[in-house]
């Protein structure tokens, strides 16, 4: 029992990075255009999941559509090895996208959030993906804030690093030297020296994911993972990425799944030049320990002051406060 305990910490991830991927694929269409379309129409056919639900959420009257309507997209990391078809989330990122002035706001929804999950029970918002897939976390999240999921777009850890080898790399700087475990939970495996470094693939995923050796924890890591994000987003629109492209997209291949079409991917586009300025929201809580299990309870105000700048965001608020008059 302890050992299994174990492995599963050494399995978690925070993967804030988990849009990468997806931003890269965006951003290729916009500087390339159709000259990856055939190749990313294909990688988007070959992902393309609909939910159980069916391509609307309850929360909806009506079908909505990125480049005509406000939209909201859950991304969803997973360590899923050898074949495994459920596994709890390693994270959990909703972000929400407004038409008119083309933003962007998103929310990291911690793994250890304690959740109702719709048909089972209160439990850590990362067992909702484990007891009934894609569907059962897009319902506990739309539960949680009471907004509509329109999209999820559904990727695990290998796509990271796939992504970041098929770029040559990216450059970041190492705030000090240290060790971490590798993609197969091998101690150590990898040593990063201070200084400005180009990682790969590898070496950038224990960068974004080293944390108890950080005396900044948390916050020490989330500079990390930005630093990554900027380098990525950076080097995908580079000029001399151009002949990468077909490596990236061979990249997200079989690591991706979602509900988004390649109609819906090109809609994107506008979005490209606020992936610098995306407002980033905090849910606030508290550590809890419940049967000597951790948890992290959030605070009920912070979660209806979120769903309420969501809601705003979508424009649902209008529409609820003109119905009622």
């Amino acid at each position: 029992m302890e050992n299994s305990r174990v492995k599963r910490k050494q399995r978690k991830r925070k993967w804030l990075w988990v849009l990468i991927p997806f931003l890269a694929l965006v951003i290729g269409i916009g500087i390339y255009g159709w000259q990856l379309a055939s190749k990313v129409a294909s990688v988007t056919n070959e992902a393309h999941q609909q939910l159980q639900r069916g391509e609307k959420s309850e929360r909806r009257i009506n079908p909505v559509y990125p480049g005509k309507d406000n939209f909201s997209v859950l991304f969803i990391g997973v360590d899923e090895r050898g074949g495994e078809t459920l596994s709890r989330s390693d994270v959990l990122i909703l972000a929400t996208f407004n038409k008119d002035d083309k933003t962007i706001k998103m929310l990291h929804i911690p793994r250890d959030s304690r959740v109702e999950i719709p048909g089972y029970y209160v439990d850590k918002i990362n067992h909702a993906h484990f007891l009934g897939g894609v569907d059962l976390a897009v319902d506990t999240v739309e539960h949680l804030f009471d907004i509509p999921v329109d999209y999820y777009v559904k990727l695990n850890f290998t796509a990271f690093i796939d992504i970041v080898d098929a770029l040559g790399g990216v450059t970041v700087e190492v705030p000090f030297t240290f060790q971490e475990m590798d993609s197969t939970d091998k101690k150590n495996a990898i040593t990063l020296n201070e200084g400005i470094q180009t990682l790969n693939g590898e070496e950038a995923l224990a960068f974004v994911r080293m944390r108890k050796k950080d005396p900044r924890g948390d916050f020490g890591r989330g500079d990390r993972q930005k630093q990554v994000i900027k380098a990525i987003i950076e080097k995908s629109a580079s000029l001399s990425s151009i002949t990468k492209y077909d490596d990236v997209l061979d990249g997200i291949g079989n690591n991706l799944t979602m509900n988004l079409t390649f109609q819906n991917i090109v809609a994107l586009h506008p979005y490209a030049s606020s992936l610098n300025s995306i407002d980033s929201l905090a849910l606030k809580g508290d550590d809890t320990y419940i049967n000597r299990v951790y948890y992290y309870t959030l605070d009920e105000s912070s979660v209806q002051e979120i769903s309420t700048t969501l809601k705003q965001h979508l424009g649902l608020e209008t529409v609820a406060t003109t119905q009622s008059n």
